[in-house]
């Protein structure tokens, strides 16, 4: 029988201060089995509740655009570092997986911030433009817009979908000066190419049909500037890749969608990682093609660790014997291990 595959590094072992950290291998919960059902249980599940108190933040970053976020700390005083979340495509704050996974932390004693990025939910209202799979100036700028007193015990990044490509872009550019400690994510496209012909595959065509309406009615949400022919774009776009050729592409400079995917993959910027950073994924995940994750030759990636289990679907991991998703609870003893025990 297949088993969770988790990769410790050398990095962990230099951390003095870290707790020992095992990982509780993944099963499935019925009903949800297989990776569809794991995966759409988060669109069928109501929305859970946030957490109790909030203060919205608004991060300006070029064009005069800014940044909606959410911050919730922990009750009580926590020496903690702050884990700054991002959403995925078509995402927000208010995605039934950002939530859970908030609540989760900040239950631990995490102060987490949950940032919308350019023109998604919240940051629609106070901004024109839009995000993409490798915006990465854009996370750059709105953690340099943060509040020094979030700053000084240090920022990790949680990804999780799209959120993860970016994060791991910019996890190997490099942090520059920027207080970040690691990073995790989780269902990550490391592959966009890969990606968006699985996700117009035969097998994937209500994924495909869902996606691809949620993806026009947040570009033409009131408030977004887009010319005549942008708009005629998006309308028309009658498959994700065209979506991306016709619209994303051209707005960002590219040549077309085969170029906007060649750029911003996280995959290609994997090696120039030297922060701690965990990748958690299911090979059956629906949306990304395993091949994406067998390709990489994970020993030669010191800094990153894998917790890659055979099940699970895309951001599901709804597990029998607790009802708290498993990659939250891997993310969520990581961290501990990692960064819980570290002295301000």
């Amino acid at each position: 029988m297949a088993r969770t595959r988790l990769f410790f590094t050398p990095s962990m072992a230099r951390m003095d201060d870290a707790a020992p950290f095992s990982i509780p291998r993944f099963r499935e919960r019925a009903p949800w089995l297989g990776p569809d059902l794991q995966t759409i249980r988060n669109m069928l599940a109501p929305r859970p509740a946030n957490p109790p108190g909030a203060e919205r933040l608004l991060l300006p970053v070029s064009e005069g655009d800014r940044l909606a976020a959410r911050l919730d700390r922990p009750a009580g005083a926590q020496e903690r570092p702050l884990i700054v979340l991002v959403h995925g495509l078509t995402g927000s704050e208010a995605s039934v997986n950002v939530i859970a996974t908030a609540r989760r932390l900040v239950d631990d004693g995490w102060p987490v911030l949950r940032l919308n990025l350019r023109g998604s939910g919240p940051s629609r209202p106070t901004s024109t433009g839009r995000y993409h799979a490798g915006r990465t100036e854009d996370l750059a700028a709105a953690l340099r817009a943060l509040p020094a007193d979030l700053l000084r015990r240090g920022v990790i990044l949680l990804g999780h979908s799209l959120g993860g490509n970016l994060i791991l872009k910019f996890m190997g550019e490099g942090v520059g000066d920027l207080p970040i400690l690691g990073a995790a994510v989780v269902s990550t496209p490391l592959d966009l190419a890969a990606t968006c012909a699985r996700m117009m595959a035969p097998r994937n065509i209500v994924y495909h049909r869902y996606l691809l309406t949620a993806m026009k009615r947040e570009a033409l949400a009131p408030g977004a500037a887009l010319t005549t022919a942008q708009r005629a774009a998006v309308a028309g776009a009658r498959t994700v890749f065209e979506f991306d050729d016709r619209f994303v592409a051209p707005l960002f400079g590219y040549r077309g969608a085969e170029a906007y995917y060649e750029t911003n993959s996280a995959g290609a910027f994997l090696a120039g990682i030297g922060l701690p950073t965990l990748i958690v994924h299911a090979l059956d995940d629906p949306w990304i093609p395993q091949a994406c994750y067998d390709a990489i030759d994970w020993a030669r990636l010191p800094a990153i660790e894998t917790a890659l289990s055979p099940h699970g679907g895309h951001l599901g991991f709804h597990g029998a014997g607790n009802p708290v998703p498993w990659h939250d609870r891997v993310v969520a003893g990581w961290l501990r291990a990692k960064f819980g025990m570290r002295r301000p």
